[in-house]
């Protein structure tokens, strides 16, 4: 162990030639995005806008009001019969019918970035694994040199370890 040849033969990378082999980050975010064709852009633009309490709250109100004012207001201002509101379903239909399919294709286009991000994710965990295993052999080759230090020294670690019992 005490010999130096031995431990050159083992020395790790050095920082600059991990970085000449580090291949540099991507923004996948950017890249999905500008890829984007303009109609999968205003299909995740629907989607985004559709799934929140705001788009809700609208339909509840447009609703409520609609409903309300064809039960309760007189019969002269009223534009949808009572009880078969056929315009109301009529329209709620319509849009029921357009928002499906255009929320689908945003989720697909939504997950086809989600799986792209993973895969980025992925990437950047294995690069990371590989430099901790690079810091790792640094750390066992400095230990193998202070080793090779103490015991060309003379010093023993049992002797060492007896003084100081919590170090």
């Amino acid at each position: 162990m005490s010999d130096t040849s031995a431990v050159k033969s083992r020395r790790p990378l050095s920082l600059n030639e991990l970085r000449k082999h580090r291949k540099p980050l991507r923004d996948v975010n950017r890249e999905v995005t500008e890829k984007l064709s303009a109609l999968d852009r205003l299909a995740c633009w629907i989607t985004d806008r559709v799934g929140t309490m705001g788009f809700f709250l609208i339909v509840l109100i447009w609703t409520v009001f609609w409903l309300g004012w064809n039960l309760l207001a007189p019969k002269n201002l009223q534009f949808d019969p009572p009880m078969a509101f056929v315009f109301w379903l009529f329209i709620s239909n319509l849009v029921q019918l357009l928002l499906m399919p255009l929320i689908m294709v945003g989720q697909n286009v939504q997950g086809r970035h989600s799986e792209i991000r993973a895969d980025h994710d992925l990437e950047v965990n294995v690069r990371a694994e590989k430099e901790i295993e690079v810091i790792l052999q640094h750390l066992e080759y400095q230990n193998t040199i202070l080793i090779a230090v103490v015991e060309k020294l003379g010093v023993s670690f049992d002797h060492t370890l007896r003084k100081n019992p919590g170090a």
